[in-house]
């Protein structure tokens, strides 16, 4: 086990100034993020830290997460479109998204009922990480995506999961302000300032 997910289950994510606090949405979760992360550790992947939550690779590639939200706790898979899901369990979190697939929980026995279930999508998972494949993204728009947001998108899968659950009309706002930046740095600082509005789900003008 990774110290820095003992901390994640005690401290939370960190992303938001509610972490360390009794009403960080992690400690709404304690008892059943526990037993994904028991799960996922028996299926021999390991354990890291990502993005503030609990990340676990095969042989560096990243396979899956385990993370909380407001009202669900939640095992994504990066590569989830590729898995068969012939019982159609798995959920894509925004109606864009191309390539992470989640189970939803909203309590404990919802994990224990669907271990071995759990278990099976996990290995079958595994297998899809070390045959090397990889997802096939069609265009986000019709619009240029920045060379920048791709490599933010390459560093951080949440946030290409959050920008890709957002509406394509809200892609295309963020799209056009982000590449209308004639230097690299403004981008990427366009890109930073706008980075908590798309984690919310918010467009450009949104509040």
């Amino acid at each position: 086990m990774n110290p820095a997910v003992d901390d994640y289950l005690s401290e939370g994510c960190g992303r938001c100034p509610l972490g360390g606090t009794p009403e960080c949405k992690v400690h709404r979760w304690t008892q059943e993020l526990v037993h994904l992360r028991r799960i996922v550790l028996e299926c021999g992947l390991e354990e890291a830290r990502k993005w503030g939550v609990p990340c676990y690779t095969y042989q560096d590639g990243n396979v899956l997460i385990v993370s909380a939200f407001n009202d669900y706790c939640a095992l994504s898979f990066f590569k989830g479109s590729l898995l068969k899901d012939e019982l159609g369990l798995l959920e894509k979190p925004g109606e864009n998204s191309q390539a992470a697939r989640l189970f939803r929980f909203t309590n404990l026995p919802q994990i224990l009922d669907q271990e071995d279930i759990l278990k099976a999508y996990i290995f079958e998972a595994i297998e899809i990480e070390k045959a090397g494949l990889d997802v096939a993204y069609k265009a986000t728009s019709e619009f240029d995506v920045p060379d920048e947001l791709v490599d933010v998108f390459d560093d951080d899968p949440q946030f290409r999961e959050a920008f890709e659950a957002l509406t394509p009309g809200r892609q295309r706002g963020y799209l056009l302000h982000f590449s209308g930046a004639k230097q690299s740095k403004t981008r990427k600082a366009r890109i930073e300032k706008y980075r908590k509005q798309i984690f919310d789900g918010k467009g450009m003008h949104d509040r």
